[in-house]
């Protein structure tokens, strides 16, 4: 009967009389398992001779962050975040107050442009109600001007309809600040940011004319206001600068 034959690659073994076998290159466990030994800086002996928890401890230490490096980087994130907000806030309503301001003289512009295309007076009537203030455009529809009286009997009819600044622009709305100074040499506004008599219209005749006045606008820190200029028709913006307590042009 013939010896069985045990194959191992760590020594030599005689198969038969003057016959010897030598060992063939390891198997591919073994060539996977000793090529992960070594990437992690460990040979074959110092895992054998640690155990399998020196393996984990090696691998552990290659990646990821402790807890206290995490949470050093979170003090960083939460206090750069503290510093820039204002200043991100402030920007952010005076970018909304801007818009607002521009959206309004719009307004008062295609009024304008519509009084001289029809031929008829056209005028933005401001509104305060209980909750700030409406503006709705309406044309003359009896020949005798635009008043609030046939305003209310219907026989000025609007065109379009009527707004709230809020409603396009979140926290902005007519008003003013205190202790705002007079624009260009004129009266301070005090408490009414509507400063376009006491019908509050601003009305745009058939040949460009329009109703001298004022209108103010402002954010939760933002100043505006937009001016009306009767001979010309014209509007223009300006922005109320704090630190130099002046108005300047937008």
């Amino acid at each position: 009967m013939p010896r069985p034959i045990t194959i191992s690659h760590r020594s030599a073994e005689t198969v038969g009389p003057g016959r010897s076998w030598r060992p063939g290159p390891p198997s591919l466990g073994e060539t996977g398992a000793s090529f992960r030994l070594r990437a992690f800086g460990a040979s074959a002996g110092q895992v054998g001779e640690a155990g399998p928890r020196a393996l984990v401890a090696q691998h552990d230490g290659c990646a990821g962050y402790s807890l206290l490096e995490l949470v050093f980087a979170a003090g960083i994130v939460v206090t750069v975040s503290g510093m820039a907000a204002p200043g991100l806030l402030s920007g952010l309503d005076d970018h909304r107050t801007a818009g607002a301001a521009r959206y309004v003289s719009a307004r008062m512009q295609r009024a304008r442009m519509d009084a001289v295309m029809r031929s008829v007076e056209v005028a933005i009537q401001f509104t305060q109600t209980g909750s700030g203030y409406t503006y709705a455009a309406y044309r003359d529809g009896n020949h005798n001007g635009v008043r609030t009286r046939d305003i209310q009997t219907g026989a000025d009819p609007p065109v379009g309809w009527a707004e709230r600044l809020p409603d396009h622009f979140a926290a902005v709305d007519f008003g003013v600040q205190a202790g705002l100074p007079a624009v260009d040499g004129g009266a301070p506004p005090a408490g009414d940011p509507i400063r376009l008599g006491a019908s509050n219209l601003a009305s745009f005749s058939s040949n460009g004319t329009a109703t001298s006045g004022s209108v103010y606008i402002r954010g939760r820190h933002a100043q505006y206001v937009v001016r009306l200029f009767g001979t010309t028709g014209k509007v223009r913006i300006l922005k109320f600068d704090r630190a130099a307590n002046q108005w300047k042009p937008l």
